[in-house]
């Protein structure tokens, strides 16, 4: 309470005065904490969460391998975060809005983006909804609700603000989720979003994965206040810190955060405090900045091991479970590889469309020139390209558009 002797003497504060508590529910060992209780989750739910978090895991293992083996580009892992992202997701309606960051690939596993949609991705080939024109893991889906992926960092949080101020506008009781780094919550675009989202009170979630580095740079030296969450009180908005690695946690605040952006048409942070298991990226060598011992530890708070454990102790699941779905997994992901990869690219003149309700002259002329480039140059480019007339799509290139197939 404000005194008299508060009000007209100098005081300053840091917000140091202030402290935000971390919201857990789950122990390592799958036990609750003493007075904690579980969401209502049924073994069926449960039990797709569980398989999302499997299956993120064994895809990033398989697809990094691929990488270090020259199949694939590129790749960036979900790992240590899977608790975050689809705990999050399944607590969302499935027709709720997500706009990712780049290490969402568990939100589209829970609403059932297949390993063959993954793959055709990755590859770039001529079942990519993106047509060949992104880099790996630059996902979307249309039909799944999640807007395709982009690297520039943080574009994607103002973005959440206006599309969910058009939610607003419909009255349809949807939301946005958006998920970011708090190295892209070092970034403009972050406060112009929080703010905006504020004062015209938009139903959106901003979600940060507080995994401890802006690829190589540690949260220490990224900002001096108390982690990410009290940027909230400037912007006069709901926020709660969470453990990220504590499943039923991040399911339980993601469900509150909903129902207070929905029903009452508020903003709402959320925080989750977790670990990045693997490198930043494919091109990343994390030995380079933290050590192993401190990877051990954070190896030893897992969060599907977390959750496996729970699961066991209820009942829903055993270790011979485990290991067969374990196998069955890797073995659809090469097979699926193998599929992905043998298939061709798309259509030539993919390139020139989706721009312009029609192909503009000038675009038709640069198409025409890099056939007759390829025709000039026919082993530098894949078996049949050389073969194109002007104007005639590749064999194989009647597909269907990118809306149609659920590309966003």
């Amino acid at each position: 309470m404000t005194t008299t002797h508060d009000v007209h003497t100098p005081s300053f504060m840091t917000g140091d005065e202030f402290n935000i508590p971390t919201f857990r529910l789950l122990q390592q060992d799958g036990s609750l904490f003493e007075g904690a209780e579980a969401p209502e989750l049924d073994e069926e739910k449960a039990l797709k969460i569980y398989r999302a978090m499997l299956v993120t895991r064994v895809l990033d293992e398989r697809m990094m391998a691929a990488q270090r083996q020259g199949r694939l580009s590129f790749y960036m892992q979900c790992t240590g975060e899977e608790a975050a992202v689809i705990g999050a997701t399944a607590a969302l309606d499935d027709a709720d809005m997500i706009m990712a960051q780049y290490r969402e690939q568990g939100a589209l596993v829970y609403r059932g983006f297949s390993y063959d949609e993954f793959m055709n991705q990755l590859f770039g080939n001529e079942l990519d909804y993106g047509k060949g024109r992104q880099m790996p893991i630059h996902y979307g889906s249309r039909k799944l609700h999640y807007m395709t992926i982009s690297s520039p960092l943080a574009t994607q949080i103002p973005q959440a603000t206006g599309y969910a101020y058009g939610q607003k506008l419909a009255g349809e009781g949807h939301c946005t989720i958006t998920f970011f780094g708090e190295g892209a919550a070092s970034e403009g675009d972050f406060h112009a979003a929080l703010n905006m989202a504020s004062v015209h009170k938009v139903p959106v979630i901003f979600f940060c994965r507080n995994n401890g580095y802006a690829i190589s740079t540690p949260a220490s030296e990224q900002f001096a206040a108390d982690g990410i969450a009290p940027r909230a009180f400037g912007y006069r908005m709901h926020v709660i810190r969470v453990d990220g690695n504590d499943v039923l946690a991040v399911y339980r605040a993601t469900q509150d955060a909903r129902k207070i952006a929905v029903e009452m048409n508020q903003p709402v942070l959320i925080e989750a405090m977790t670990y990045r298991l693997a490198a930043h990226s494919s091109s990343d060598d994390p030995s380079g900045y933290r050590s192993r011992k401190e990877e051990e530890a954070w190896r030893e708070k897992d969060p599907i091991l977390r959750m496996q454990r729970w699961l066991i102790d209820l009942g829903w699941w055993s270790e011979e479970q485990e290991k067969e779905l374990q196998d069955s997994l890797r073995r659809e992901v090469l097979e699926t590889m193998k599929r992905a990869e043998k298939r061709p690219p798309p259509p030539l003149e993919s390139l020139v469309t989706d721009v312009y309700a029609d192909v503009t002259p000038a675009l038709q002329r640069q198409l025409d020139a890099l056939k007759t480039h390829i025709r000039k140059h026919p082993d530098a480019y894949p078996k049949g390209a050389s073969s194109l007339d002007p104007g005639v799509q590749a064999p194989g290139s009647d597909h269907k558009s990118s809306d149609e197939q659920g590309g966003a």
